[in-house]
């Protein structure tokens, strides 16, 4: 089970990444182009906010499974070492940080009523939460 929800996390990350990006993309566009903001494009929005809610759904329950997750935080040897505080510490608290800005753009975007507002709302917050994400991925594990 454990190695399954490692790979789900880790292959899931990426698709999370990808929909960020694009979307952002696409809100950019929308905003410099003076387009109407559309239930579709809340849609297209929609995506990439489910995808992060999920990758962190999968992100916590592989936190309390993993050893070295809550475990080394028990333990007490999660401050001592930087690649453990990582994993056990800032990971998962600068992840739940980013999904939470990611839920903000949306919910903004969703009750606006100005078109260059909404996608403002989106691609700022989104990106503010993928950069978030960037920063505290552990790289040395991810790509290994």
């Amino acid at each position: 089970m454990y190695t399954g929800l490692q790979h789900l996390h880790s292959g899931l990350a990426y698709l999370v990444l990808l929909a960020l990006i694009l979307v952002i993309t696409y809100a950019l566009i929308g905003a410099l182009s003076n387009r109407q903001f559309s239930d579709k494009d809340r849609k297209i929005a929609l995506i990439a906010f489910i995808l992060s809610h999920i990758q962190l759904t999968v992100g916590l329950i592989l936190y309390f499974v993993s050893p070295l997750g809550f475990e080394m935080l028990k333990s007490g040897s999660a401050m001592s070492d930087s690649a453990v505080r990582l994993t056990a510490v800032e990971h998962p608290l600068i992840n739940i940080i980013a999904i939470v800005v990611i839920t903000i753009g949306y919910s903004r975007a969703k009750k606006g009523t100005v078109s260059k507002a909404r996608f403002r709302s989106i691609y700022m917050m989104y990106a503010i939460g993928l950069l978030l994400l960037l920063s505290r991925i552990p790289w040395s594990i991810w790509l290994a």
